[in-house]
């Protein structure tokens, strides 16, 4: 029976092949790897993957495309949304139900739904310690603002927040005619390596902090941070007199290690 894609659920069906190849190609998929794939749908990708692995776990909100998955004699299903999903919890599972070493990192993959990829992305940003990598496709635009460099117009608060946790690369350019339905946006796959040696801050300060910086983006900071840094009692040096967008990852990270 057709599967009909289902809009609450921001379902968009990955149906060229040429597109699957090298989506599974850039995620280079190696025989035992303990992987875990967001929004299976109708297993485009689903089946190569497993392919190479030899087994799999999926996350499926979509109660009738987890009955389906069921069948699968090497999948391992989880019907649930993904921001509610454990992932610490899941590895360690994954390490008791296989040949996983105990401490082995996960590798996550998936075609997000566009309508909730951003808290996705910070729920695993959240859990990063169990995980080895990520690729997944989203929206172009949201690719665009997560690699951007300073001083450009894609810089942006989400650039900040994910690239002071990992180096990312925008990997693969996907049209709309890739999927059924089309979306109405161009997409494009990213892939996400979580830092060897991160540096040692209060995540908390560092989100504020940036999420105050960015919230008037066109004004220069003395205007926006400065006064949050006098509220913090911060005696040491800045330059306010730029905007957000032209102040690098690692400055946002110096100055919440000082705060």
């Amino acid at each position: 029976m057709r599967h009909i894609a289902r809009k609450r659920f921001g379902q968009h069906f990955l149906t060229d092949g040429g597109v699957i190849d090298a989506i599974v190609d850039a995620i280079h998929p190696q025989a035992g790897q303990p992987m875990v794939e967001i929004g299976p749908g109708l297993a485009a990708l689903t089946q190569p993957l497993v392919e190479r692995l030899g087994q799999l776990t999926v996350i499926e909100l979509d109660r009738d495309l987890a009955v389906r998955l069921r069948e699968h004699p090497h999948l391992s299903v989880v019907e649930s949304d993904v921001l509610k999903v454990d992932f610490r919890a899941l590895a360690t599972q994954m390490q008791a139900n296989t040949a996983m070493a105990n401490g082995s990192k996960i590798r996550v993959v998936g075609n997000l739904p566009y309508n909730i990829s951003t808290p996705i992305l910070f729920h695993l940003l959240d859990q990063v310690d169990v995980i080895e990598d990520q690729h997944f496709m989203l929206q172009k635009e949201v690719v665009d603002r997560m690699v951007a460099k300073p001083a450009t117009a894609d810089y942006s608060r989400l650039s900040v927040m994910l690239q002071w946790r990992y180096q990312m690369a925008n990997v693969l350019f996907v049209p709309p005619e890739s999927f059924e339905p089309p979306p109405r946006v161009d997409s494009a796959v990213v892939r996400m390596l979580p830092l060897a040696t991160p540096p040692k801050l209060n995540v908390k300060t560092l989100e504020t902090l940036v999420q105050v910086a960015f919230s008037q983006r066109r004004k220069i900071l003395r205007n926006t941070l400065g006064k949050w840094l006098d509220e913090k009692g911060f005696a040491g040096t800045f330059d306010l007199q730029r905007r957000a967008e032209e102040v690098p990852v690692a400055e946002f990270v110096a100055l919440a290690q000082a705060v």
